[in-house]
C-alpha cells in the first residue's frame, strides 16, 4: 500500500515544471490510505505539504469529499419544510473577531429553517476558539452524544453538530500532522465544503482568497451540488463582515455564480468588527443579545441574520431579514429556542448516561 501511496506523492511532488494534478479517483485513494493509516508517516507528510506548495484543484477537492462520504459519519435526512443549512466553518477556530454562527444558527432553527454545523476541539494551526467550545458555555455540550442522539436533536429542535473527535475520529491523525506542518493542508480546504448530512442541503461556506471560491465551485459541481452559497467571510467563516463590503456567491441549479455585494452602511449597520476578547466576555455578549441588548455585537447578529433570512427565503429582501432578525432577537424567541436545545441535549445525554 505504501508503495500505491508514494505514486500518488511523486505526482503532486515532483516540483513546478514536472508535478501533475491528481484524479479524481486517485485523490479519493489517497485521502483514505491517509486517514486509514494505509500510508507511512513519512509519506502523509511529505503529501500534505507538497499539496500545500501545489495548491489544489476542484477535481482533487471532490476526490477529497468522496473519501468523506464513504468514510465519514452522515446524519440522516429529517422531515423539515426546508432544506437543512451546512455551515463550513474552519476548524481551527477565531482569533480576532467575535463570531455569531452560533446565534445565527438559532436565530434560523427558531423559524423553521434546520442548520447542521461540524467541527472539534482547538486544532492547528490557529487553535482559536472553536465552535464546540461557544456552545458548551452557552449550555449545549454536543461532545458526548453519539451520531444517532445528534440525529434525535436535530429532527426535534433543527439544530445539530456533528463533533468529529467522536463522530469521525479517523481524522485525528490529520490533525496531528498539521500542528507538526505549521500549516493548513488542502484538506483543512475541503473541510469547509463537506456535507456530512445525506438529505437535501444548502452548503454555506466561508472562504478567505477568491481562487478557494473556484475550487469550491468546481468541486461541488463535480459532486452534484447545485445549490450553494459562499462567503467572504471574517477569519474565512460564514460571519458576514461589518469593516467592508460582503463579497457572497450565490449559485443556484446550475446557473454561473451570481456576485452578491452587501454594504453594511446601506442597510444602517454599524462598519467595524467585534474584536474577540476572552471566551468568557464573548459569552456575556451573546447572552445580552438573546435577551435583547442593544450591544455592538448585536449589530453582528441581525445584520448576519437578515441576509441569512433572506437568503434561505424566509424574508423577501435583507432589509427586511434585520428588523425580522432584530425582533425576533429582542422578543426572546431566539433565547427559548436556546433553552429547547439546552434541554433536548441534556435529555439526550441523560439516556445515553444510564445506557452506559
Amino acid at each position: 500500500m505504501s508503495y500505491i501511496f508514494r505514486e500518488l506523492l511523486k505526482k503532486i511532488g515532483s516540483g513546478e515544471h514536472t508535478a501533475e494534478n491528481l484524479t479524481r479517483a486517485e485523490a479519493c485513494q489517497a485521502t483514505k490510505m491517509m486517514l486509514l493509516g494505509q500510508a507511512k508517516p513519512a509519506q502523509i507528510g511529505a503529501f500534505l505539504i507538497a499539496h500545500r506548495i501545489k495548491r489544489p484543484t476542484g477535481e482533487e477537492l471532490a476526490g477529497m469529499l468522496d473519501a468523506y462520504a464513504e468514510l465519514g459519519p452522515q446524519l440522516q435526512p429529517i422531515s423539515w419544510e426546508r432544506p437543512v443549512i451546512v455551515l463550513g466553518i474552519p476548524y481551527d477556530g477565531r482569533t480576532r473577531t467575535a463570531t455569531v454562527s452560533p446565534l445565527t444558527a438559532l436565530l434560523l432553527a427558531t423559524v423553521g429553517q434546520p442548520v447542521v454545523m461540524h467541527g472539534g476541539d482547538r486544532l492547528p494551526t490557529k487553535y482559536g476558539l472553536p465552535l464546540v467550545e461557544i456552545w458548551q458555555s452557552l449550555g449545549v455540550d454536543w461532545t458526548k452524544l453519539p451520531l444517532e442522539q445528534t440525529q434525535q436533536v436535530l429532527e426535534k429542535t433543527g439544530i445539530g453538530f456533528v463533533y468529529t473527535p467522536k463522530h469521525f475520529p479517523l481524522t485525528k491523525t490529520i490533525w496531528e500532522y498539521r500542528d507538526q506542518l505549521g500549516k493548513r493542508p488542502p484538506l483543512a480546504t475541503m473541510e469547509l465544503i463537506w456535507c456530512p448530512y445525506q438529505g437535501d442541503a444548502h452548503i454555506i461556506a466561508g472562504f478567505v482568497h477568491p481562487p478557494t471560491e473556484a475550487m469550491f465551485t468546481e468541486a461541488l459541481a463535480l459532486r452534484g451540488v447545485t445549490h450553494f452559497t459562499t462567503v467572504k467571510g471574517l477569519e474565512g467563516s460564514c460571519d458576514l463582515p461589518r469593516d467592508r463590503t460582503a463579497i457572497i456567491g450565490l449559485v443556484q441549479a446550475n446557473k454561473p455564480i451570481e456576485r452578491l455585494l452587501l454594504v453594511p452602511r446601506d442597510h444602517e449597520i454599524t462598519t467595524h468588527n467585534v474584536p474577540l476578547g476572552t471566551k468568557e466576555e464573548l459569552i456575556a455578549d451573546m447572552w445580552a443579545v438573546l435577551q435583547g441588548s442593544q450591544t455592538d455585537l448585536m449589530q453582528t447578529a441581525i445584520w448576519n441574520g437578515g441576509f441569512y433570512l433572506w437568503r434561505c427565503g424566509i424574508c423577501s429582501d435583507v432589509q427586511t431579514g434585520i428588523a425580522a432578525s432584530e425582533e425576533l432577537l429582542i422578543s426572546g424567541a431566539v433565547e427559548r429556542k436556546l433553552l429547547e436545545l439546552t434541554q433536548v441535549v441534556n435529555s439526550v445525554s441523560q439516556v445515553v448516561f444510564e445506557s452506559v
